[in-house]
């Protein structure tokens, strides 16, 4: 049993007799007293890719969904489907854009660590990596000296991710993405 206090994105539970997947979600309290925590959740069901927008207390229990993960491999995208093989059975199945709900920003050729998700021997989903490397495409130029404060600025990658980035990061610099939230990480070496 999955209990609310294990949510973060991209974990799989049953919703309402439904496979689902958490795509993203907020915590808040309410002040007022005796108030559960209250878990604002964006979830996708594995089997339709209907996006649910839920509000769930805290404490509510939840089963697991009952599914596989194989290894999986990126193949290749013709603008509105993303191609990819089973590292098992190496059958190839394709994604549209609704059903990676995002993820396509984070693919990249030669990506390793992604799972295929299994549900009745179908394939439903791929989870990425924990984190991808990609090559700024887009930034502001450097500025030196300007502050004692790190400062953040706006970059683009080579999938149209948007990130905020250190100063220091110039065009043409391949950079560490934490896939749950789209936050920089590190400069890659």
């Amino acid at each position: 049993m999955l209990d609310t206090s294990d949510f973060k994105k991209g974990v799989c539970l049953v919703y309402k007799d439904e496979p689902c997947i958490i795509v993203d979600y907020s915590v808040s309290t309410p002040t007022a007293r005796g108030a559960n925590t209250i878990f604002k959740t964006k979830l996708r069901n594995l089997k339709t890719g209907q996006l649910y927008n839920e509000t769930i207390r805290s404490g509510d229990k939840f089963s697991e969904v009952d599914l596989e993960r194989h290894g999986a491999s990126y193949l290749y995208n013709d603008g509105s489907r993303w191609y990819f093989m089973d590292d098992e059975s190496f059958e190839q199945f394709d994604l549209g854009k609704d059903e990676l709900g995002g993820d396509e920003q984070y693919i990249v050729d030669g990506l390793e660590g992604m799972q295929a998700m299994v549900i009745d021997g179908q394939i439903v989903s791929i989870q990425l990596p924990m984190t991808v490397v990609l090559e700024v495409t887009e930034c502001d130029p450097t500025i030196k000296g300007a502050t004692a404060q790190a400062q953040l600025k706006p970059a683009v990658c080579e999938t149209g991710l948007s990130v905020q980035v250190p100063a220091y990061v110039e065009v043409g610099t391949r950079i560490k993405i934490d896939t749950r939230d789209g936050h920089f990480v590190e400069r890659e070496k």
